[in-house]
Order: structure tokens, then C-alpha cells, then sequence
């Protein structure tokens, strides 16, 4: 057996024992697995490059942290449920608009923040007591919501498995909103309306009202939207108009957010830096051990080990890994995922050549992001059964035909990816 590939099954190990049984985080574990393979490539305790891994990913934990922030703005300035209330009244006689909009509310957190656990936790649980109140069932509106939230996650601007492929291949994180949105735009689209459209006749607006807040749109209007707006400007100027001076991702976010401040609701800003700091720390631990162990997957000679079996193994046996054994992998952690599986197959796929590198970063990524539905974690599919009251299983049945359209769908997008060449211009 190869040093490498021994060196690899043992940070495996390490990581799942360190995380499925022992229960640590998975960033600890991701710590403890990148240790693990240092010691076995007999490197000792490579401090240096320890601490080079935890650095690898420092402008996406920027970006997220400030995005975050933002996000945490927004809710509590009253912007979600004064958008919720405008989509239900004034579309509530066109159902299939009305549950698209609601959908596209659902993945705004995520695409904000990169993590589908922020987006059902906030616009999740303000959009599931509308779902039911139409008549959806718990166990489908669990599911629009668990697939909305990763449809979220995955969509642009900030895709954080995207961002990790990337940095592991050089490759800056430029031109990749075409191709996330050809993507997740179908498959959240398709979601909700196989899921909900049937139950959605005859509403009773009067009654829909009744889980709405009203009043705070009346009382800010317009004004409560426009940290979205700049936000949106200023994100779409800096990639038409490059003369501009370019702010930079994250401090776009900062500045959103100050603006946040004085358009809705009043709240204490410290209180939620605070809480925007609680939800934010899980995700930079996890992107500082994922760092870690790319690290040592590279100085150990793991990953050129992964590219060159998979060369061997064939176009076919490569498309059905990816498939499978990625989103599985999703279930530890879709950002492990990504680093673990997700670099390594782009750069199979690179030197296989006859593709676009941007569209296929974006569809690997995508898969990665489905993992948040797959057992034991399910991320997003648990915390969506529990907001709508049930165990996760029935959630996770309803899923099972999204789920096989989005692999189809950008397993074919991955395929024929030259062919969506100029979405990335």
C-alpha cells in the first residue's frame, strides 16, 4: 500500500473518529486528522505549515464575518418579515410567483453568509408558518426549506465551498455568479413548486395576514430596503465597472450593514455584533481546519495521490465519485467536502482538459453544498424538520427527488461544461 494513500485513510479515520464518536467540532477534528497525517508522513508536528493552513482561507473568513454582520442587520432591522408580507399580499392570487419569491427569500441568508444553517434558522422560520398556513404539509415545506436554504448556500456571492476549490487550485473567485446561478436558480424553482404548488388553492389571504407582520412595512417602507439595494449595487459595480475603486467584498458588507442601523427597527447593534459572532465562529474554525488539513494533505503527498488514482480510474468512475462519495463526504461537512474531494477532482478534471474551469469549480461545489441534506448531520434538513415540527426522516423522503434532479442536472452542467464557457465572462 502507498505511504500516501496510508497517510490519507489515516487522517480519515482520525477526523471521523474525532467527530462522529468522540464528538468533537469538526473544525478540532480537522485539526486532529491534519496531526494525524503529519505524524504518519513521519513530518513530526509541522508547525509551520499548521499555521500556514490555518491562514489559507483568510479573505473568505473575512467576507463571511462581515456578511454575517449584515445578515444579522437585516433581521433584526425587520427587512425579512416586511419583504414576507409584501410577496403574500400582493401575490397571494398567483401561487407559483408567491412560493418562487418565498423561495428566493429562504436562500437570501445563505447567500449572504455561505452556510444553509443561517438560512433556516432566520428566513426559514419566518417563512414556514406562511408554508403551512397555505396547506403544504410539515414534511414538504421541511423540505423546501431544507433545499432552499442549500440552494442558498451554494448561489453566489458568497459560496464558500466554491471559494475553498478555488483557493486550493490558484484560482481566483471571479466569473463564478453565471454559473451558481444557471444552477441553483432551476433547481430552487423546481423545488418549490413540485413540493407546494398542489396544496396552494383558495388562500385565505385574512388568515395568511394573521402570520404576518404588517405594521413594520407600513411604518419604514421602502427605506428598510435599501442596505439590500446598495448592497446588491455596489456587488454587481465592482465586477461591470472595474475602473471604479473597488472597496472590496467585505467591507461592501460593513458598510451595508452600518446603513442597516438607521432604516428599520431600532436595536442594540452590540448585542447583535454579538450574536453575529456566536453564528460566525463555528464557520472560521471550520474553514481555519479545513485549511489545516489541505495543508498536510499537500506536504504529505495525499492529494497529488488522489489526482493521479483518479486519472488511472477512469472519466466514468470519477463522474460516479463525484456523485456519490462527495456529497456523502457533505455529511461530516460539506466545506471538509469540498477540500478534501472537491480540489482534488477539479484538478483531475483540469488535466483531463476539454472543460471550463470556473463552471466545473461551481457544479463540484454545488454537489458539496447537498451534503447538508445527507445523514447523520443534515445540517440543513435537520434544523428544517424541527422547525416544523417533525423528526427528520419524512423530511429527508421528500427531498429524494430534488436531490436526484440537482446531482442530474449539474452532473450534466459538469460534463458539458465548455459549453457554459461564456456565463463566466
Amino acid at each position: 500500500m502507498d505511504r500516501e494513500l496510508i497517510c490519507l485513510i489515516g487522517m480519515l479515520l482520525v477526523f471521523l473518529v474525532a467527530n462522529i464518536l468522540i464528538k468533537l467540532p469538526v473544525s478540532l477534528s480537522m485539526v486532529a486528522g491534519a496531526v494525524a497525517g503529519a505524524l504518519i508522513a513521519g513530518d513530526g508536528i509541522p508547525l509551520r505549515h499548521l499555521f500556514e493552513g490555518t491562514f489559507t482561507y483568510i479573505d473568505t473568513i473575512l467576507i463571511i464575518s462581515m456578511a454575517m454582520l449584515f445578515m444579522t442587520v437585516i433581521n433584526e432591522s425587520g427587512a425579512l418579515e416586511a419583504l414576507n408580507a409584501a410577496i403574500v399580499t400582493r401575490f397571494y392570487k398567483v401561487p407559483a410567483v408567491m412560493l418562487i419569491l418565498l423561495m428566493f427569500v429562504i436562500m437570501f441568508p445563505g447567500m449572504i453568509t455561505g452556510s444553509s444553517t443561517a438560512a433556516v434558522l432566520s428566513a426559514g422560520a419566518l417563512v414556514a408558518p406562511l408554508l403551512l398556513m397555505i396547506g403544504i404539509p410539515k414534511d414538504q415545506a421541511g423540505a423546501i426549506i431544507a433545499i432552499g436554504a442549500i440552494m442558498g448556500m451554494a448561489a453566489p456571492p458568497v459560496n464558500i465551498p466554491a471559494m475553498l476549490i478555488a483557493g486550493g487550485v490558484d484560482m481566483p473567485y471571479i466569473g463564478f455568479e453565471g454559473p451558481l446561478f444557471l444552477i441553483t436558480i432551476p433547481c430552487a424553482v423546481f423545488t418549490v413548486l413540485f413540493l407546494g404548488l398542489k396544496h396552494c388553492k383558495n388562500l385565505n389571504i385574512g388568515e395568511l395576514k394573521k402570520n404576518l407582520n404588517m405594521e413594520i412595512g407600513k411604518k419604514y417602507g421602502f427605506r428598510l430596503y435599501i442596505p439590500i439595494i446598495f448592497l446588491a449595487v455596489m456587488l454587481i459595480a465592482s465586477k461591470m465597472l472595474p475602473t471604479l475603486p473597488q472597496l472590496g467584498t467585505s467591507l461592501i458588507f460593513l458598510i451595508a450593514s452600518v446603513i442597516g442601523c438607521f432604516t428599520g427597527r431600532k436595536f442594540n447593534l452590540w448585542k447583535s455584533a454579538l450574536k453575529a459572532i456566536d453564528t460566525t465562529i463555528p464557520v472560521l474554525g471550520k474553514l481555519m481546519g479545513v485549511g489545516m488539513f489541505i495543508q498536510i494533505m499537500t506536504l504529505s503527498g495525499a492529494r497529488g495521490w488522489i489526482v493521479v488514482s483518479c486519472l488511472s480510474a477512469g472519466t466514468m468512475v470519477l463522474y460516479i465519485f463525484i456523485c456519490t462519495i462527495m456529497p456523502g463526504f457533505g455529511a461530516v461537512s460539506s466545506y471538509g467536502a469540498a477540500s478534501v474531494m472537491g480540489i482534488p477532482f477539479l484538478l483531475v478534471l483540469l488535466q483531463a482538459g476539454g472543460g471550463n474551469d470556473i463552471v466545473m469549480c461551481c457544479m463540484l461545489s454545488f454537489i458539496c453544498c447537498l451534503g447538508d441534506l445527507m445523514p447523520p448531520t443534515a445540517l440543513a434538513g435537520n434544523y428544517a424538520a424541527q422547525i416544523v415540527g417533525l423528526k427528520y426522516k419524512p423530511v429527508l423522503i421528500k427531498c429524494v427527488i430534488p436531490f436526484v434532479i440537482c446531482i442530474l442536472l449539474a452532473l450534466t452542467i459538469l460534463i458539458k461544461s465548455s459549453a457554459f464557457a461564456f456565463l463566466t465572462a
